[in-house]
């Protein structure tokens, strides 16, 4: 970003009335950037945009659903609205749906590529257009790590965060002739944030926010540091880029273990309703930034310790196979 300044600038985040959208609006507001809030849900948007306003930031709320063209489009024209151009698009909504594969509902597998693919589809399809116009733009992706790596009994999440790598790293290559357009793309781990909360959950699946889980805020400052200081690609924190080399290194034991520990865990919990969350309606509360209280840092300390202590025993388990 031109003498590393945000103020002024307009700031398009799609999923910004709860979890890491919302600590992206705020963080940018709190640098003076003009907001443009989106997400399907009314009163989840208002509440966001009167938190950014309290920032002293000109913020401006649109509900709409990213996984309708048309509604995207919307949203590209309410943003023009405020200085005629959109120096940064966030594409960050989207949604879960865990459980056995062929007990949860085919129109929760289709909106689950709707939301997380053609959104993201649809909002580097407004924004590109856009940045090419004016001949500058950053296109800010929030991919996570299942952009490497699949999450275990969630198979089409994970299809849609391979195929948002794939697209994405295409669009780099499109661009590379624009000095002033960028792609990024960010891969955050599991959030300490509102997602698990509202994701679709069905077998009996459900899933506690671990100590490891990272401070939303902090993954938010990471697309601030994008919209400054554009890079393609980036792990926000330590424990992303470990978890993810260590599926690296790892593969089918990750996948297989993490499955196995999740398929016991379902069976005690076969009684559980199963729950769509928010994947064919709006989240409903809490609209908030954090899933659980801000965790202690001795907390993480002991859950790094304890991701250290896995790639450890993997890694002797696998030198000992071979040794055998």
């Amino acid at each position: 970003m031109e003498n590393n300044n945000l103020k002024g600038k307009t700031v398009v985040i799609t999923g910004g009335s709860s979890g890491v959208g919302l600590a992206a609006a705020e963080a940018f507001a709190i640098r003076g950037a003009n907001i443009v809030i989106v997400a399907r849900g009314k009163q989840g948007v208002m509440d966001a945009v009167a938190a950014c306003r309290a920032l002293g930031a000109v913020t401006v709320g649109v509900c709409a659903d990213v996984s309708v063209a048309t509604d995207v489009a919307r949203v590209a024209e309410e943003a023009l609205t405020m200085n005629n151009r959109i120096d940064v698009w966030i594409n960050n909504a989207g949604v879960m749906a865990s459980g056995k594969f062929e007990e949860i509902p085919m129109d929760i597998h289709e909106q689950v590529v709707k939301t997380n693919l053609f959104g993201y589809l649809h909002g580097a399809y407004e924004a590109i257009k856009i940045f090419k116009r004016q001949d500058a733009g950053i296109l800010i992706n929030n991919v996570s790590i299942g952009g490497f790596m699949p999450a275990p009994y969630s198979a089409v999440y994970s299809a849609t965060k391979h195929g948002i790598r794939g697209m994405m790293a295409c669009l780099q290559g499109e661009i590379s002739n624009h000095r002033h357009i960028h792609v990024c793309n960010l891969y955050p781990q599991l959030q300490n944030s509102t997602g698990n909360l509202h994701s679709a959950k069905y077998s009996g699946f459900t899933i506690d926010i671990p100590p490891i889980a990272s401070d939303p805020r902090n993954t938010a400052k990471k697309m601030v540091g994008l919209a400054l200081h554009p890079k393609k690609d980036q792990f926000p924190d330590f424990t992303s880029l470990a978890i993810t080399n260590l599926y690296r290194l790892f593969p089918k034991l990750i996948i297989n273990t993490a499955s196995a520990a999740l398929r016991l865990k379902m069976r005690y919990n076969q009684n559980n309703e199963d729950e769509p969350g928010n994947v064919l309606v709006p989240s409903r509360d809490p609209h908030r930034i954090y899933g659980k209280p801000k965790m202690p840092s001795a907390n993480k300390t002991m859950g790094l310790a304890l991701l250290a202590g896995l790639g450890i025993g993997l890694a002797l388990t696998v030198i000992g196979r071979r040794t055998d």
